[in-house]
């Protein structure tokens, strides 16, 4: 059994890079909601990590495992509060109705000594089906204080948003510790914003002086990075080495890229930077290979019926 059970949620036109998040992420990928993974994670990382269980124990039971979470846990006088967590997978048969779920979160919490409280516990946990048995364990869920980035004083509207910028981050970075990232196309710093908040070694360079000073206002605007976290200039010039690049290629009427541009911008990548996550709406593939890279994984990410972009994970 894993060791952490997590719960996602995503829209369909998310669903694939909700999926590629959750392979770099936590080695793993589902076909419905939970996931299991021996990688801890805190689920205000991600935005489409819902929940989390740090697993205590487990049984084929319900019955059998409300007598080991009594045993398990010791409250020390705090309050708590049990949730079941519903899993989609219709072989698993873990989705309750409202009634059936009070009623087994009534059979789990009885076992367990000390005071519940539903509102504001000091303590929850929660329990599934997973892998054809109960599982239960401490629940932690994830905190969306990042989505007051969404008003960033500057704004452009063909910026990626800030929940896929923040995915697409924790694709480029699934370990923060000991990485060196950076943004060479960073635009008005919307990516820059989401890897700084989750603690990100990174810096962004853009040729357009507006979008870099843009960037630079919205980073100082939220208390992150300097004005040096962002330079002027051709992301061609970059002569520093970093572990890997997050490249949101340019797009729109006044950013016409030529073939050979393109080909170039993937050489330069590959020179200063190992690995690189590149967000792209046209096809990029045949000039990252090109430039010597290999795509390891991908997905699409649609919006609506008219728009669609391609993130390749590049090494």
């Amino acid at each position: 059994m894993a060791d952490y059970l997590y719960a996602i949620a995503s829209t369909e036109e998310e669903r694939g890079l909700c999926l590629l998040e959750m392979r770099c992420l936590l080695g793993a990928d589902c076909r419905y909601n939970l996931i299991g993974s021996r990688e801890e994670v805190d689920p205000g990382r991600s935005p489409f990590i819902k929940n989390r269980i740090r697993v205590l124990c487990e049984s084929d039971e319900l019955a059998e495992l409300a007598e080991l979470a009594g045993a398990r846990v010791e409250l020390d006088g705090r309050t708590f509060k049990v949730s079941a967590i519903d899993n989609d997978d219709p072989e698993e048969q873990g989705r309750f109705d409202y009634a059936l779920k009070r009623e087994l979160e009534r059979e789990v919490g009885f076992r367990i000594r000390g005071r519940a409280d539903m509102r504001s516990p000091e303590r929850e946990f929660g329990f599934a089906r997973f892998g054809g048995r109960w599982v239960f364990g401490e629940l932690r869920r994830g905190n969306t204080d990042w989505m007051k980035h969404r008003d960033q004083p500057r704004q452009y509207s063909t910026a990626l948003s800030n929940r896929v910028a923040r995915s697409v981050v924790n694709i480029a970075v699934p370990r923060t510790a000991g990485v060196r990232a950076i943004d060479p196309c960073c635009g008005i710093g919307t990516v820059l914003l989401e890897a700084m908040s989750l603690g990100v070694d990174i810096v962004g360079r853009d040729v357009n002086p507006l979008a870099a000073l843009g960037a630079r206002e919205n980073l100082a605007y939220y208390g992150y990075g300097s004005p040096s976290s962002v330079t002027l200039g051709d992301m061609r010039e970059i002569e520093e080495r970093f572990d890997v690049a997050i490249i949101d290629m340019p797009y729109n009427l006044c950013s016409v890229l030529s073939d050979s541009e393109k080909a170039e911008m993937m050489r330069s990548a590959r020179r200063f930077a190992s690995r690189a996550v590149v967000v792209t709406i046209e096809e990029m593939d045949s000039f990252v290979r090109e430039a010597g890279f290999e795509i390891r994984d991908r997905c699409t990410l649609n919006k609506g019926n008219r728009f669609s972009r391609q993130v390749l994970v590049c090494e």
